[in-house]
């Protein structure tokens, strides 16, 4: 049975009547002289920053000082380090639009190997790099060679990024380029992504591993409620022979999109 998580938690609240964390002076950084408070999320790896009642969910970035795409940073003063930690956004993301919402879990943790397919130019690849640190790997494979273009320049600057330029649908073609992986993530938005993350899963997720897929209602059959899409995609899914467990909706954050969670011969 798969679990239904239904999505729709306000970004970034900080209690009754809170305000968006998304106003800040030049250079993507909080307004001056406010309060920065960061906490570990219940998911590992991921922080809560808040300031005064707005708040946000963000990773600790790898490369202080540099940001990925004008994302919102801050920095705090642990001891006598100084950490830089960067918003993440799920108007941006379908990955933190899935943490927000209440996922109970990504699997995507700290020294993790991840393959994630249909990276684009790298805005979530960029927290995902941060998520699984200097121990992890994200191989992100990317068909488009102008968002390739992005995003091999942008894994230059962060060693974790291995990135592929080539088509998610030919695994066998980049086999040798990754080794097992922990968790497989697909964004690809085409009619047959659940073979596309099934025939990368056989490949290259390891027993036990997990998958996560994001399913847009309107590339799968726009005719259909997507409510339907998303049931017969999870169907599919389980005819691959992957064990979805949990469906989380995305909205308001992405309309007509879910986020399906599951295990590979657990």
């Amino acid at each position: 049975m798969v679990k239904d998580f239904q999505g729709g938690k306000p970004f970034n609240k900080g209690g009754s009547g809170g305000k968006p964390f998304n106003k800040g002076g030049p250079g993507g950084k909080p307004r001056p002289g406010a309060k920065v408070l960061v906490k570990p999320h219940r998911l590992p790896g991921i922080y809560t920053v808040s300031m005064g009642r707005e708040e946000a969910i963000a990773t600790r970035n790898m490369t202080p000082g540099e940001g990925v795409y004008n994302e919102k940073r801050v920095s705090v003063l642990q001891g006598e380090e100084k950490i830089e930690y960067r918003v993440w956004n799920p108007f941006r993301s379908k990955i933190a639009a899935a943490v927000v919402g209440g996922i109970k879990d990504i699997n995507i943790k700290p020294g993790y190997k991840v393959l994630y397919l249909g990276a684009s130019s790298g805005t979530t690849v960029s927290h995902v790099s941060d998520l699984v640190g200097e121990n992890g790997i994200v191989y992100a494979v990317e068909f488009s060679n102008r968002s390739g273009r992005d995003l091999v320049n942008m894994s230059k600057k962060r060693p974790n990024i291995v990135p592929i330029i080539h088509d998610a649908r030919k695994p066998m073609d980049y086999r040798f380029l990754l080794g097992m992986v922990d968790t497989v993530f697909a964004d690809v938005a085409q009619p047959d992504q659940a073979r596309i993350i099934a025939e990368n899963s056989k490949c290259f997720l390891k027993n036990g591993g997990h998958f996560m897929i994001s399913i847009k209602a309107n590339c799968i059959d726009s005719t259909l409620e997507p409510k339907v899409v998303f049931e017969q995609e999870i169907n599919r899914l389980k005819e691959y022979g992957l064990k979805p467990q949990m469906k989380l909706t995305l909205e308001p954050y992405e309309r007509d999109h879910a986020i399906v969670v599951g295990a590979f011969r657990p």
